[in-house]
């Protein structure tokens, strides 16, 4: 039996390597996985063979060799199945349903409205579930970012919700026939920006998640089936100015009261000659901030010390972690993220040690609006791949 569980064992691990490369570095060829998973050709040849037949991998064409004859090109096939992810955010809740190269096939969005009871946003996404998967698909897995910590026994502490102790999981578990995962928002979405966004091909990076909260995540190129490992951490409630603006985790001069939607669409408020917000939601107004700062201004002003306190705050990362990238995501980024970058660019350069300001990038996110939805969904992709399909 033992001998059998070995077999097994390292069957396993060869389709989880190969069909790891495939899939996180892009098509190629059986010699190219040779050359880079150290196994033999033979064993390529098999694991190769094995995952064609059970529909996970398929052949794509051929590419031109060196002297020899064209080699045949592998790619993982993106119907092989679907992944669904859901976004839980201060404004809304966004539920996407994506193939298995994670492409995006549907969407469903449902305002929050102020209702963060744990009940109340474990029905939205339900709802948003069932909404996505209308059409008969196949589904390997649901994963589920929240704005806070998740503890190993499933329990989700997210004080910005008022939550503590809520099983998240569990609570929706009942009602999904598919495996399900819950996990940090800003560790998955630092996941698909290295693998999908503006942070691939970086080997350490730091994904900034700014909305209505704003957070951080390391995430550094492993070795792994993951091909990268990110942890969370509250850059959001470093102090940028002492005894500065109250912010909700009850200090004083955090960078969120300053980057935060909320405290920029009340800095702008409070500067005389600005005008009142003719939309009622915050993602609508900062819309709205974004395109009266487009002439001098209040609004202008405002987005201008935004982008001083961002640029401060990317410095600070600069300086403790050196980074080899800093992509700027989620929908705060999204509203008003081209008309600071240069501001942002300039206040980092300044505030930052030169030598270690060099050696990094700072970058808009490119996963657009689907990005943190898109991030809860590489958790099931993760066991996808672990598991060799």
């Amino acid at each position: 039996m033992a001998a059998k569980q070995t077999t097994r064992e390292l069957r396993r691990r060869n389709r989880s390597a190969l069909l790891s490369r495939l899939y996180l570095q892009g098509r190629g060829s059986r010699l190219e996985l040779v050359d880079s998973s150290g196994l033999s050709s033979s064993t390529v040849s098999n694991v190769i063979s094995d995952l064609i037949a059970d529909g996970v991998v398929e052949e794509a064409g051929s590419a031109e060799s060196d002297g020899g004859r064209p080699r045949t090109v592998l790619q993982v096939r993106r119907d092989y199945g679907h992944v669904i992810g859901v976004d839980i955010g201060e404004t809304h809740i966004e539920v996407g349903l994506f193939d298995c190269a994670l492409n995006t096939v549907a969407t469903a969005t449902y305002p929050i409205a102020g209702n963060l009871e744990p009940a109340h946003v474990a029905e939205l996404i339900l709802a948003g579930i069932a909404e996505v998967s209308a059409n008969p698909v196949s589904i390997m897995g649901i994963g589920v970012g929240v704005p806070g910590a998740v503890e190993s026994d499933g329990l989700v502490h997210a004080p910005t919700f008022g939550w503590k102790g809520v099983p998240l999981a569990k609570m929706l578990a009942d009602s999904v026939s598919a495996p399900l995962y819950v996990d940090n928002c800003a560790r998955t979405l630092g996941q698909a920006e290295m693998w999908r966004g503006a942070g691939r091909g970086a080997t350490r990076a730091v994904i900034a998640l700014l909305g209505v909260g704003v957070g951080a995540a390391l995430a550094v190129e492993s070795d792994s089936y993951q091909g990268v490992s990110s942890t969370t951490t509250e850059w959001g409630h470093t102090v940028v100015h002492a005894g500065g603006l109250p912010c909700r985790c009850g200090s004083r001069g955090c960078l969120e009261a300053y980057i935060g939607a909320e405290g920029i669409l009340e800095r702008y408020l409070a500067v005389p000659g600005s005008l009142p917000f003719m939309a009622e939601d915050t993602e609508a107004r900062m819309r709205e901030l974004a395109d009266r700062a487009e002439r001098p201004g209040p609004a202008a002003d405002t987005l201008a010390t935004t982008a001083e306190y961002l640029g401060i705050g990317i410095a600070n990362l600069i300086n403790l972690v050196t980074p080899d990238c800093v992509v700027l995501s989620g929908w705060v980024s999204l509203s008003i993220g081209h008309t600071i970058l240069d501001a942002v660019l300039d206040a980092a350069k300044r505030h930052s040690l030169s030598y270690l300001h060099n050696r990094t990038r700072i970058e808009l996110g490119q996963l657009g609006p689907e990005a943190v939805a898109l991030g809860a969904a590489t958790l099931p992709v993760i066991h996808f791949l672990a598991n060799g399909g």
